[in-house]
């Protein structure tokens, strides 16, 4: 198993072989990246207990647009700073290719 700076298993003996690249955030930005998904993961929590207490439908369905709300803003968050980072770096290092990849993720967002 192999440690990231924070703590947290970051690959064990095996790679999952979907990506190869990596992105070192700061540590303001990780902790409001979790911050966010930690809020999310209690909202999915609270549709999931809505559910299980058979809640009334119209009551679920407003929460789950807010756990929808909040994955787009998260989304949104994550989208710029990987702009204002990954792709200004790889520019600044002539690698024009860095705006199609851009694209083509921004075109997969918007399905």
């Amino acid at each position: 198993m192999e440690y990231g700076k924070r703590g947290i298993v970051v690959s064990e003996e095996k790679e999952c072989g979907c990506c190869h690249r990596k992105k070192e955030r700061t540590e303001q930005e990780y902790k409001d990246l979790i911050h966010r998904l930690n809020r999310i993961e209690g909202q999915i929590r609270g549709i999931r207990g809505m559910v299980e207490r058979d809640a009334y439908c119209t009551d679920i369905l407003m929460q789950v647009a807010a756990a929808n709300a909040a994955l787009n803003s998260f989304s949104k968050l994550l989208l710029a700073n990987h702009i204002r980072t990954c792709v200004a770096q790889d520019i600044r290092n002539g690698r024009e290719d860095t705006v199609e990849d851009l694209v083509e993720t921004i075109r997969k967002l918007m399905k």
